[in-house]
């Protein structure tokens, strides 16, 4: 048993992760399995990331994404749907969309199109139109078992994923996709699933019910049109409807009363962006953490006096500095935590 047992230990730490470590490995002792694992869990306030902070990475797959995390020292996130969908085997679409919305635009602003600008234009949107129904094809038939799978690589590496935020949730999507979307949440292990607010008290209200019958929560995120009442009608509508809030946006619109909107709602409040940005009066600029107006120490404070249970979710918004890439800035964001909450 002791040779064995140096020999679990030896092996373990062979490997670069426990991603690709066998299965025998998950009877080892704890301190082989929590090797080499991130922990953004400080003083009892988890921060979090969106993985869209690392949307300027150049591989954007599942794998790739979960080692941009593990760089960066981060245990739990948001999951941006791409990366989930396309390691569940979701249709690549093969379409310049840039085309597309350049010629769209060029029509909107009422400049005319040439007779092959608009034949380019119809065959894009035909294809768009073929694409966007192969995606609702598959979504109705994909297997869970996929994003269950992502889930158990996230969590050997030692991620959680607290939200999930896929392109589901919108006006224009069926009962059908956004059960999907909900069931694949539950799938990866998420409370909730995020979306921008709709600004659509009709479509929060079926969100809010098709979440209690999928019992999945929803999380609506705003920008610089969050006020104090900004969330009211949706929280009232239903107890599966509660809050993704961007504190940094809400200080950019101006606001003064962050802290008691957090003291009021945050047994609603699922997560909370955050970044750092000026006031309306300053400029509203997305900057490096602690240049901005944004009381990020004083956020992560209240959350560690109050014991809230919501995760703070760094999101990286700002211009990543030359030299530097997404990951060594969401570094920096963590350490900024780290500092504020030491």
């Amino acid at each position: 048993m002791k040779n064995r047992r140096e020999f679990l230990v030896k092996s373990a730490l062979g490997v670069a992760g426990l991603v690709t470590a066998p299965s025998w490995l998950q009877g080892a002792p704890s301190i082989i399995k929590s090797y080499n694992k991130p922990n953004s869990l400080i003083n009892g306030v988890q921060i979090g990331c969106i993985t869209y902070s690392f949307r300027s990475m150049p591989d954007q797959s599942a794998e790739a994404t979960l080692k941009y995390i593990t760089d960066a020292g981060i245990s739990a996130i948001e999951l941006m749907g791409d990366p989930a969908e396309h390691f569940a085997g979701k249709p690549q679409l093969e379409l310049d969309r840039r085309r597309m919305y350049q010629l769209g635009g060029k029509k909107r602003n009422g400049k005319e199109l040439s007779a092959s600008e608009k034949a380019e234009l119809e065959e894009l949107l035909a294809a768009s139109d073929a694409y966007k129904k192969e995606v609702a094809d598959w979504r109705a038939s994909v297997d869970m078992k996929k994003f269950e799978d992502l889930r158990k690589m996230y969590k050997a590496a030692g991620v959680s994923i607290y939200a999930f935020k896929p392109n589901a949730f919108g006006r224009g999507n069926t009962d059908a996709d956004i059960a999907y979307g909900m069931r694949a949440a539950k799938a990866l292990g998420a409370s909730h699933v995020t979306l921008e607010h709709p600004s659509d008290d009709a479509h929060t209200m079926r969100l809010g019910k098709l979440g209690e019958k999928y019992k999945m929560t929803v999380g609506y995120h705003g920008h610089t049109q969050e006020t104090f009442n900004f969330w009211d009608t949706a929280l009232a509508q239903s107890p599966r409807n509660g809050m993704n809030l961007d504190a940094g946006h809400y200080i950019a619109a101006g606001h003064t009363d962050l802290f008691p909107l957090i003291e009021k709602h945050h047994k609603r409040i699922m997560s909370m962006h955050t970044k750092d940005r000026r006031t309306k009066a300053n400029g509203q600029d997305n900057l490096i953490w602690g240049q901005g107006d944004t009381p990020i120490p004083e956020l992560l404070n209240t959350m560690k006096e109050n014991k809230y249970k919501f995760p703070a979710t760094i999101e990286l918004e700002y211009k990543i500095p030359e030299g530097s890439d997404a990951v060594k800035e969401v570094q920096r964001c963590l350490a900024f935590c780290e500092k504020a909450l030491s």
